[in-house]
C-alpha cells in the first residue's frame, strides 16, 4: 500500500497542471455540452465553500440561443463572445444571506471554471457587477430583466462555458511576479523605502 503523503503529491500535482492549463477561451466550436457535463460543472458549483456554510448563491443557466445572443449585450465590451458559447452560467447572491457574497458567489465561479478546464471545456469570466451596457444601464439591472431574477439578488458574473476552439498555451510561469510576495511584513521596492520614512536616521 502507498503511504499517504503519494496521494497527496499526486493531487497537489494534478492541481498544478489544471492552474497552469487553464486559460480564458472566448472562442468555442458549436458543439453542445452534454446533460451529464452540465449536471458534473453545477456538482462544482455547488460544492464551493461559503462563509459560515450561508450559501448565497444562485446559478441560472442559459442555453437558448437566443438569450445567450442578448446576453452577449450585457456589457458595452468584452461580452460579445457569449453569443457563441454552448452555456452561460449567471453567477447571483443574496446579500442579505451573507455579508461577503460576492467572495462566495467568486469562489463558485471559479469552482466552475476549473471544472470546465478539468473536462477539457473552455471557459471565460464577464464581470457585471459595476459594469454597463452600451446604453448606460447598469449590467446587473440588465441581465435581471432579461432573466426574469428577483430583486434580492445581485448578479456577480456570468461564466461562458463551451468547446474550446483552439487550445492557448499554458501560463509561462517565467511570468510570475514573485516580487508581489512578502515575507513576514510587507517589503517595499528599494526606490520607493525613503518615500515611506525607511531608512532615515
Amino acid at each position: 500500500m502507498r503511504p499517504f503523503f503519494y496521494f497527496i503529491s499526486y493531487i497537489m500535482e494534478s492541481f498544478n497542471e489544471l492552474i497552469t492549463k487553464r486559460r480564458s477561451t472566448r472562442k468555442f466550436t458549436a458543439k453542445e455540452l452534454t446533460q451529464d457535463e452540465v449536471v458534473i460543472l453545477l456538482k462544482a458549483a455547488l460544492k464551493a465553500p461559503a462563509s459560515k456554510r450561508s450559501n448565497p448563491w444562485q446559478f441560472v443557466l442559459v442555453d437558448d440561443k437566443e438569450l445567450l445572443r442578448q446576453l452577449a449585450f450585457c456589457k458595452e465590451q468584452s461580452a460579445q463572445f457569449i453569443a457563441d458559447a454552448a452555456l452561460a452560467v449567471v453567477v447571483m447572491a443574496d446579500p442579505l444571506a451573507s455579508d461577503v457574497w460576492i467572495e462566495d458567489a467568486a469562489i463558485a465561479a471559479i469552482y466552475l471554471q476549473l471544472q470546465a478546464e478539468d473536462m477539457g471545456l473552455g471557459s471565460c469570466w464577464v464581470q457585471v457587477r459595476e459594469r454597463y451596457t452600451a446604453t448606460g444601464m447598469a449590467s446587473d439591472e440588465y441581465v435581471h430583466g432579461l432573466l426574469d431574477i428577483p430583486l434580492q439578488l445581485q448578479v456577480l458574473c456570468i461564466i461562458a462555458i463551451g468547446h474550446k476552439e483552439a487550445e492557448r498555451r499554458p501560463f509561462d510561469e517565467s511570468n510570475l511576479q514573485w516580487e508581489k510576495i512578502h515575507l513576514n511584513k510587507y517589503s517595499y521596492p528599494k526606490e520607493t523605502r525613503h518615500e515611506c520614512g525607511e531608512g532615515k536616521q
